[in-house]
């Protein structure tokens, strides 16, 4: 005989409505509209200026924006769990149009193979799919946990908070934006000194290095490093060992996994009598290993399936054996999978993600095993539609994360909101597909083609000229598995230490490193004004992180704000 549950106390918070959906139509009629913004800016920048702005602040501002009309139905947008979603779908079809699509799809085309375009684009939408669709499934597991740094996500989300609240909040979050804005304006890359702010520490020194060593070695060792494929050896050597210690993550122990099940039963059972103390906990991960697991498989199954797409449809399987042929489908499915980790992993910690670099990697390994030219650059622009919508759906998820915190009961919340974000990215998705489809044969009939697509162009057709690139990359591999392997999944050094070697912004190194520093002392600052009470200190150490990652969310979206601002230049 079923009891009837007990009352919650009377100081038990109330439970949250229900999370606004991603397709009512005010939200879905705002989110369009921004999203064909959102794809315009992205074609347009990166077939001039050659960068894929972060376009989640300037969703998030001007879903505010909306939200201040006074009209009734879109007063609806104030609520900041709609302006998540409107700028989810913006920064989605901004990335998807200009790194997943127009990139993918400029590579045949100035390989003299207009024909192939349409076969490129069919696979690019299919790996653009399955990019976000793995990461819908993983996102908070052990490998991608969201209380990591997602550092444009900090972003995002704090510019939400503080235009909701606004006070303290927003005037700091206003005065970094400033900075961040006019840094920028000034040829400084104040992303980086964000990033810094928010990261973990461990990840972001070696970034930091990475990027110094990058900057000074023309200098100091009179070498480029790049020319050497130094960059390029360090991230294949800490890339297979990220990719071992992943499949180590999604392995569970049978006395652990026998142990999560006796939780989950118990949970069960008392989740009817205890739903108002299902409360934020930052460690507690909402994806298991087995959905891990699942997500990682299916995804490398379905990159399988858009790589036999391409084959058939881009006339690989007449100019390839039957072993070759198989052969090209494994390497395509292993690339589009590797690729989207590696970015992603790097995106995650640094919120750079070196997209044009592991591609790069792949080319190579192309041209070294003899791939003929055409299956090749096939190949290539199969693996560059993957990584950067992995890298900004995170992001995206993580803003989401951060405002659902208070919900109680938490989980239930924080999964339904999050799959009305996957939502809405489909419709920024779909969104991008469309402007791609319009655009880019009178973009590509002016010259407007993305300048990394005439990078793996020229490497195609000048094929490998250096017999010592790939002793080089192995050697230098053997450093870079080593660091990774050091510094474990949770810090991931070795990953970003080849990024900042293959990124090699100037004075990114200096930038990040004095972040670094100022977080340490005004920590250490803060920790001994509260004397030596533990629950003051901890109390201080809280405050610190929030004043930092304001700070931090302040840079990035001011640096953001000037890139997007840069489109005056390419009109």
């Amino acid at each position: 005989m079923s009891q009837t549950p007990p009352a919650p106390p009377a100081d038990a918070p109330e439970t949250r409505a229900a999370h606004p959906r991603a397709f009512e139509p005010v939200t879905l009629i705002v989110t369009i509209v921004l999203s064909v913004l959102g794809a315009v800016i992205g074609l347009v920048l990166i077939t001039t200026l050659g960068i894929a702005p972060n376009t989640s602040v300037i969703g998030a501002l001007l879903a505010m924006l909306i939200g201040r009309i006074s009209f009734a139905a879109l007063r609806r947008m104030r609520d900041p769990h709609r302006q998540n979603l409107v700028q989810s779908a913006v920064s989605g079809s901004t990335f998807a149009a200009a790194n997943s699509l127009i990139t993918p799809i400029a590579v045949p085309y100035l390989l003299g193979r207009p024909d192939l375009v349409w076969p490129m684009l069919g696979g690019a939408v299919i790996g653009l799919a399955v990019d976000s669709w793995v990461l819908y499934r993983v996102f908070d597991s052990r490998l991608l946990p969201a209380s990591a740094a997602w550092p444009a996500g900090v972003a995002a989300a704090e510019t939400i908070k503080a235009g909701d609240e606004g006070g303290r909040k927003a005037g700091l979050l206003g005065i970094s934006a400033v900075v961040g804005f006019l840094g920028a304006l000034v040829k400084l890359p104040t992303s980086a000194a964000g990033v810094a702010f928010l990261g973990n520490v461990w990840a972001l020194l070696m970034f930091g290095v990475g990027l110094l060593v990058a900057q000074y070695a023309p200098e100091v060792l009179h070498t480029d490093l790049a020319a050497h494929y130094v960059p390029h050896g360090v991230m294949i050597g800490a890339g297979l060992v990220a990719l071992v210690q992943a499949v180590l993550l999604m392995r569970e122990r049978r006395a652990a996994r026998s142990a999560r099940e006796a939780d989950e039963r118990a949970a069960a059972r008392a989740a009817s009598e205890a739903a108002y103390e299902d409360r934020f906990d930052a460690e507690t991960r909402t994806v298991d290993a087995r959905r891990l697991r699942r997500g990682l498989l299916e995804g490398f199954v379905l990159f399988l399936v858009g790589a036999v797409v391409i084959a058939l449809f881009g006339g690989v399987t007449s100019g390839m054996s039957g072993a070759g042929l198989v052969g090209w489908v494994l390497l395509a499915g292993v690339a589009a999978l590797v690729h989207q980790l590696i970015v992603g992993l790097a995106a995650m910690h640094s919120g750079w993600f070196p997209a044009f670099a592991v591609t790069l990697i792949f080319l190579i390994l192309g041209l070294v095993l003899g791939i003929p030219m055409v299956p090749l650059a096939l190949l290539v622009g199969y693996a560059a539609s993957t990584g950067p919508a992995f890298a900004d759906v995170g992001f995206d998820f993580k803003a989401g994360w951060i405002l659902r915190k208070d919900a109680v009961p938490w989980r239930p919340y924080e999964r339904a909101g999050r799959r009305q974000q996957y939502l809405a990215q489909l419709v920024g998705f779909a969104v991008a597909v469309l402007v791609v489809v319009i655009a880019w044969q009178p973009f590509f009939s002016e010259g407007r083609v993305p300048p990394v697509a005439k990078v793996y162009v020229g490497t195609i057709k000048a094929g490998l000229t250096d017999p010592h690139a790939l002793l080089m990359m192995g050697l230098w591999a053997i450093p870079g598995a080593l660091i990774q392997f050091l510094g474990g999944t949770s810090r991931q050094m070795g990953v970003l230490l080849a990024t900042g070697l293959l990124v090699a912004t100037p004075q990114a190194g200096w930038l990040v490193l004095a972040a670094l520093a100022v977080r340490f002392g005004y920590t250490r600052y803060r920790d001994r004004r509260a004397g030596r009470d533990d629950l003051a200190r901890a109390d201080a150490r809280a405050a610190a992180d929030a004043d930092l990652a304001l700070v931090g969310a302040g840079l990035v979206a001011g640096s953001s704000l000037h890139d997007v601002s840069q489109i005056y230049k390419a009109l």
